[in-house]
């Protein structure tokens, strides 16, 4: 009974299932969640400067960045169409162990192939920081990214994002709904970061290099510049990325204190970036 109209819940998600093309990362999946051309991913599929989406019909659209949060994975674009097919979001929390899963995506560019899996556990993976996961045994490739991940009903549970020892994980669908709302909007730092390791005193920690400082961004008014390398925030020292990630989430404006060494690793100076306005300050 659980296959009983298999096929036409796999026809739907393949028709709200799209192909993105990045001019930095190739090609990825999205699901078309308004009909008025809005569509999710993840982050990283949307992570270059030009992005197109080709629909199941072939037809193909110019797509702009709309949101976006790098610690989720996620990120919303738009595309100028309307009349589009949307997929129907489920309720993530409702999922359990041992549910049929079904994922849409285009593995190597092979447009709209379907896989099932069972549903292994849901919540965080070690070393993937606090963000919660729906890990499968779906089969996913390079291309699944961004792709639907849905009940035996079609409704979307999940984004795919990643495969992980042989698991694949997608972020949950209700994490997509916090994202839309805003609840998870990141502001900008307009910087971009390479992990390493520095010397602080008498003792080694992680480090978030500035690799490029973008013209106009909070990092530039903050005085912050190429070389410069990140060690802390608040005054706590970085255990991870996600540390400036979970920082930046929120609305509204605020100041944030990133503590940064130049050129002396003996001494650590403040930035004090203020968001959600045009002018910034540092010490």
């Amino acid at each position: 009974m659980v296959f009983q109209g298999f096929g036409e819940v796999a026809e739907q998600l393949r028709r709200s299932t799209v192909q993105i093309t990045s001019d930095r990362r190739g090609q990825g999946s999205g699901i078309i969640i308004k009909s008025d051309g809005v569509i999710v991913t993840n982050a990283h599929v949307a992570g270059g400067a030009k992005l197109s989406v080709q629909l199941w019909d072939g037809s193909s659209f110019p797509a702009r960045l709309e949101r976006r949060s790098t610690r989720r994975d996620l990120a919303v674009l738009s595309i100028p169409t309307t009349y589009l097919t949307p997929a129907t979001m489920g309720n993530s929390d409702d999922l359990r162990v041992g549910e049929l899963v079904i994922a849409v995506g285009n593995p190597f560019g092979f447009v709209g192939a379907v896989t099932t899996g069972i549903v292994h556990a849901v919540g965080r993976r070690p070393g993937l920081g606090p963000t919660k996961w729906i890990h499968t045994d779906a089969q996913l490739a390079p291309g699944n990214s961004g792709g639907p991940l849905a009940d035996a009903h079609g409704n979307v549970v999940g984004v795919n994002t990643m495969i992980a020892e042989g698991m694949g994980l997608a972020v949950p669908a209700n994490t997509v709904a916090r994202l839309l709302s805003g609840e998870l909007e990141q502001a900008p730092l307009g910087v971009v970061l390479q992990p390493t390791v520095v010397r602080t005193g008498d003792r080694e920690q992680l480090g978030l290099a500035l690799l490029e400082v973008l013209p106009g961004s909070a990092a530039e008014y903050a005085s912050l510049r190429r070389g410069d390398i990140l060690t802390g925030i608040e005054g706590r020292a970085f255990g991870s990325l996600d540390d400036l990630e979970g920082a930046l989430e929120g609305r509204g404006e605020r100041v944030l204190h990133l503590q940064f060494i130049r050129d002396d690793p003996g001494k650590v100076r403040t930035a004090n970036l203020l968001l959600g306005a045009s002018r910034l300050t540092a010490a």
